[in-house]
């Protein structure tokens, strides 16, 4: 079995094209993004069939959906997808429950890979399940729209900026959902999303549209440190990093993470987690200072050996990126270029890195 999404679309309208040709994973999550215009809900819509485009192939792990080349064309109704809108759409006349079963009832019983307890479980909503749609939160209305596409067993989550119509709270109470459904659930997922924090948390691949074609398409890690990408140049840009837990300090609720095959360590503040396991961190530019010598007798817990790699022009002509390497690990740094000329920073100076705990987004 082919572990792979395969896309190639050319499709067309007024004022705008698409023209891909993409080679993404067949698990994990993978995120879209790039501003409004870009072609983001136009490439799910074409992967679902909702618009059949002009040319394209699209197969996901071993089923081809579509092949204009041999006039192959799998309808909708036919592929084995769930589809998550910004909204949740639900019956507003049925019970969570039996939303949910009208999920579950569309799937032969030998074909279902999810039962209903298990998808209530993963979502937090088994104590819903008697409640009319109108008589849930934004947030618990999305979950249930996750687990009523879960319920149809899918090869393929396409989710459209699922977290865009609530506010901070909703958005804070269903990521860690999210987080979930990507650990426990052998699913490919694409992800829409125009926030790059919500990306960072979620996604191990990246593609960064713009006007209609791929601009960069790879690992989140790799991706987001990439100084020729408009990613870095913004007041978010940011790294990803994957570290291991190898202490937590229950007085002070603070976690430290190894950092990948480094001696260094990284202090974040976080509810316990076991010692072994992996967090994933956003460490962001603006909150990096450089320094010359390291600091003491600082509020700042976090104080990383280094290396400067080189440095770009960031989107604010006083400021400039510096790509950093911490044995291995890469971080950016924005700083002003008058700390730049005052630092004389040159690539291959070692220098220092500090990070306030509390600004590390786990």
């Amino acid at each position: 079995m082919t572990s792979q999404i395969n896309l190639r679309l050319q499709h067309s309208y007024p004022g705008f094209s698409l023209d891909l040709d993409l080679q993404l994973p067949g698990k994990g999550v993978t995120a879209l993004f790039g501003d409004s215009g870009s072609g983001k809900t136009t490439c799910l819509r074409c992967i679902a069939g909702l618009e059949r485009a002009t040319q394209a192939y699209v197969q996901i792990n071993d089923e081809v959906w579509q092949d204009s080349q041999r006039d192959h064309f799998v309808p909708v109704h036919k592929r084995a997808l769930g589809y998550i809108f910004q909204e949740a759409s639900l019956f507003p006349h049925l019970s969570v429950r039996a939303n949910l079963e009208f999920g579950l009832k569309r799937i032969a019983r030998h074909e279902r890979r999810v039962d209903l307890a298990h998808a209530t479980e993963l979502l937090g909503i088994t104590h819903l399940l008697e409640r009319a749609p109108n008589n849930l939160s934004g947030g618990e209305r999305q979950r249930v729209g996750i687990a009523r596409a879960l319920l149809t067993s899918p090869k393929l989550l396409l989710m459209d900026e699922p977290l865009a119509a609530l506010d901070n709270q909703r958005k804070r109470e269903i990521l860690p959902y999210l987080e979930r459904l990507h650990a426990e659930l052998d699913i490919p997922v694409l992800y829409v999303s125009h926030s790059q924090d919500e990306v960072a948390r979620l996604a191990d691949h990246i593609v960064l549209l713009r006007e209609g074609k791929a601009l960069a398409s790879g690992p989140i890690g790799e991706t987001l440190a990439r100084l020729d990408l408009p990613l870095a140049r913004g007041d978010d840009a940011g790294v990803v990093i994957g570290g291991q837990v190898c202490d937590y300090n229950l007085h002070y609720q603070l976690l430290t993470l190894q950092l990948p095959g480094s001696t260094q360590q990284l202090r974040v503040a976080h509810a316990s987690l076991a010692v072994g396991q992996t967090l994933r961190v956003k460490v962001q530019a603006r909150d990096i200072s450089l320094s010359l010598v390291p600091g003491e007798h600082s509020s700042i817990l976090n104080c990383l050996r280094v290396t400067v790699v080189s440095e770009t022009a960031a989107d604010n002509r006083a400021h400039v990126l510096v790509r950093l390497d911490a044995d291995g690990t890469t971080l950016l740094a924005r700083i002003t270029r008058f700390s730049r000329d005052q630092l004389h920073l040159y690539p291959g100076q070692a220098l220092w890195a500090q990070i306030k705990s509390v600004a590390v987004l786990a």
